[in-house]
């Protein structure tokens, strides 16, 4: 064969050795690299994609509700917010404070490993339990006392508490998972840890902070792994604990929040007529809202009708101006928020992220559905407030950075992502 053949011969073989190297290689590139101009978009967004990269769907579901919460509060605060302040923005303006603190806090926990609370869990409830035997030698306001005064703003102790119980029992359960059924393992530890608490708040007093905190502590036991029997014993001592109390006099501020419960409508005496003046009010704004609602910022029932809009009963401010069908969208971008919550803790990589994730999805479930029961007088007029919407500083940057824990927590859950 000439030279120059076996040259060209060469150069074939060489070409097609080349073409094959080259393809495998592509396909390992496409396999385990990142093209160029991906590579540049990751490098934007590494700080964001830790992990498996947070739940987007989640975060924007949280921001929505931020949002309209914030839109809300100061539609129905502005009248009174003037009328008490002498400045329709006072609460608008503090509200955006608590709101940007709120958010520095979920994006600093949602960059935090979580299981690191695994082991300060008791600390945390011990500070939790400290706050609440602080504000019981502080001044009390309006009959009660439920806060400490730090200048610019009032730590609420029973918020704290909240937090506390819900990553105590998160960390319990899954340190004794596989001894929850035993009652030495779950009802007991139930029992001082709620028993000691309720303690605290009875002495505050601060009822609806005890019912909160109790569902709370019955949620966390039975996702734990506590026997369902349980419930009916506990459910049975729980009656005749309160009957006790009832009997003794102890309940004597509660039995008061009670008076006119589901007789707000109802003119019996004019004692009474003044007692349910909250509750009736509430019922108006909502019955006026009609399907559609008399529009965004056109509420009657915040000009003075009723008191302190901007806090508990907001949400019959939102059905007043954005009807029926406005404030069962909100309720169904809480829902959507509850859901999406529990379904990114369920798939964890850990127990205690389980746990610790629908404890702290569960508690926001659970304060709407008893805010919506208590603007309807379907439940006593408590301080219940509503997630995001109503005024207020220690709720709201903890339950920001709760749901940065959430947040967190979704780094890790084997979900796809939307």
């Amino acid at each position: 064969m000439a030279p120059y053949k076996k040259m060209m011969l060469k150069a074939d073989i060489n070409k097609i050795y080349d073409d094959e190297y080259y393809s495998e290689q592509k396909i390992k590139d496409e396999k385990f690299f990142v093209r160029p101009s991906r590579q540049r978009k990751m490098k934007k967004t590494k700080w964001f994609s830790l992990g498996m990269g947070i739940d987007l769907p989640f975060c924007i579901i949280i921001l929505v509700l931020l949002t309209i919460g914030t839109i809300m509060m100061f539609s129905a605060s502005y009248a009174y917010s003037y009328y008490k302040n002498g400045d329709s923005y006072f609460y608008l303006l503090r509200q955006l404070m608590f709101v940007g603190l709120g958010l520095l806090g979920m994006a600093a926990l949602s960059v935090f490993n979580y299981n690191k609370l695994h082991r300060i869990a008791p600390i945390i409830l011990g500070i939790a339990y400290l706050c609440l035997m602080i504000v019981l030698i502080l001044p009390s306001s309006d009959g009660v006392k439920r806060w400490i005064p730090l200048g610019l703003f009032n730590i609420q102790p029973s918020e704290i508490a909240k937090f506390g119980i819900i990553l105590f029992f998160a960390h319990w359960g899954s340190k004794y998972y596989n001894k929850m059924q035993f009652a030495r393992y779950s009802v007991i530890p139930g029992i001082a840890i709620f028993g000691s608490t309720a303690l605290l708040l009875f002495l505050e007093p601060h009822y609806s902070g005890i019912v909160i905190i109790g569902m709370l502590t019955v949620l966390m036991l039975y996702i734990g792994g506590m026997k369902t029997k349980y419930l009916a014993v506990g459910l049975v001592a729980l009656v005749g604990i309160v009957l006790l109390l009832a009997i003794t006099g102890g309940l004597s501020y509660a039995m008061s929040r009670m008076d006119g419960w589901g007789q707000a409508l109802e003119y019996t005496t004019e004692d009474m007529w003044q007692t349910t003046w909250q509750t009736r009010n509430s019922l108006y704004a909502i019955g006026s809202g009609g399907l559609w609602g008399l529009g965004l910022g056109q509420s009657r029932q915040k000009y003075l009708y009723l008191p302190e809009p901007q806090n508990d009963f907001i949400f019959a401010i939102v059905v007043e101006e954005l009807g029926l069908i406005g404030a069962a969208m909100i309720l169904l971008i809480f829902a959507l928020l509850v859901w999406r919550g529990i379904t990114l803790s369920l798939r964890a990589k850990d127990k205690f992220g389980k746990l610790l994730g629908i404890g702290l999805t569960s508690q926001i479930g659970i304060q709407v559905v008893l805010n919506i029961l208590v603007i309807t007088d379907w439940l006593p007029n408590t301080g219940i407030s509503l997630p995001f919407f109503s005024y207020g500083g220690s709720s709201l940057i903890m339950l920001l950075a709760q749901m940065g824990i959430v947040l967190s927590i979704s780094r890790t859950a084997n979900i796809e992502r939307q």
